[in-house]
């Protein structure tokens, strides 16, 4: 359940763009959306955003790696009968 929730925090887009004015607090997510907006018009800035969106994953595939043996006890604590 925590790195489900993790996720959803890690990906938040919506609530930072609402409350944050400053935009050299973005999280990554966000930067690299208005990163995008900014260079739409051509097709330069694409790759800098997917290498950035590669570095934002970063740390969701560590948390999970680290968090793999307990996710699969609990799966298959809940799966058995008994």
């Amino acid at each position: 359940m925590f790195l489900l929730q993790f996720v959803g925090i890690w990906n938040n887009c919506l609530l930072p763009f609402i409350m944050l004015s400053d935009q050299d607090k973005y999280p990554i997510t966000l930067g690299l959306y208005t990163f995008l907006g900014k260079g739409a018009g051509g097709g330069d800035l694409y790759s800098l955003v997917i290498t950035g969106s590669a570095v934002a994953v970063i740390p969701l595939i560590v948390l999970l790696l680290v968090l793999q043996r307990f996710w699969r006890a609990d799966l298959l604590a809940g799966g058995l009968k008994g």
